[in-house]
């Protein structure tokens, strides 16, 4: 069966400081996939990795078919594999309206343009009612939305979110989370994620990472409750 995503055996890290050491995890069609585990063990390394970021110095990934261990982010994105990292990375002087008609750049995404503007619209009011205003000036969540808005502008195959609920309001991060549930009915998902309810909701299976490698897999047959997640996330005093 080939796999619609496949990283296999990937090594990388910053200088002579190693983060991934030889992670292997697969994504199938039509699958949400959760990523697990302590800050700082290599989830969001492994997103810059596979969105052309940085470089693997060991293994290879595939997206589709493809050999895209080598591939610039923009034919990465083209090909439809697309990262929504934090919201506090977007320009702040560019408005609601300009970043999101910019995101659409590749051709691909320009055909669906109209299509998913309105969409994006659809799944987040508060961007509609804020067209023109600056991304510098809306809330933490708000520039979420926009950020997760401009990803889905790019007409993707496959969408890696990074942490898309953290430091939100309880409010706002419920609002957010229903429409992340939206969106994966939509778009197959790789989220990485704390909040472990939300995390379980939206994933088929979640792969623990822990020191750059995957330590367990987690199917619907092996599934653990939110109570033994926390655990593995923070150890013997977890709640």
């Amino acid at each position: 069966m080939t796999r619609f995503l496949d990283v296999q055996n990937v090594t990388a890290g910053y200088g002579s400081v190693t983060v991934l050491r030889g992670i292997s995890l697969h994504v199938d069609k039509g699958e949400n996939v959760g990523l697990f585990g302590p800050n700082g063990h290599g989830k969001t390394t492994l997103m810059r990795v596979l969105s052309g970021l940085m470089r693997a110095s060991e293994g290879t990934c595939w997206f589709n078919g493809q050999d895209i261990s080598r591939t610039r982010t923009p034919q990465i994105v083209e090909r439809g594999l697309v990262q929504s990292q934090q919201g506090n990375t977007l320009f702040g002087d560019m408005g609601v309206a300009e970043t999101l008609e910019m995101a659409a750049f590749s051709k691909s995404a320009r055909r669906k343009a109209e299509a998913n503007l309105h969409y994006v619209y659809t799944l987040f009011p508060r961007l509609a009612e804020r067209k023109t205003q600056l991304a510098k000036t809306l809330s933490g969540g708000e520039r979420q939305m926009l950020s997760i808005g401009a990803a889905l502008m790019c007409a993707p195959r496959l969408l890696m979110l990074d942490e898309p609920t953290l430091g939100l309001s309880p409010r706002l991060k419920e609002e957010l989370a229903q429409a992340l549930k939206e969106i994966s009915m939509n778009v197959p998902l790789i989220v990485v994620e704390q909040d472990v309810e939300l995390l379980l909701s939206l994933s088929d299976r979640l792969y623990l990472i822990e020191h750059g490698e995957v330590t367990r897999e987690i199917g619907e047959e092996n599934t653990p409750d939110q109570r033994e997640i926390m655990h593995m996330y923070f150890g013997e005093h977890a709640e």
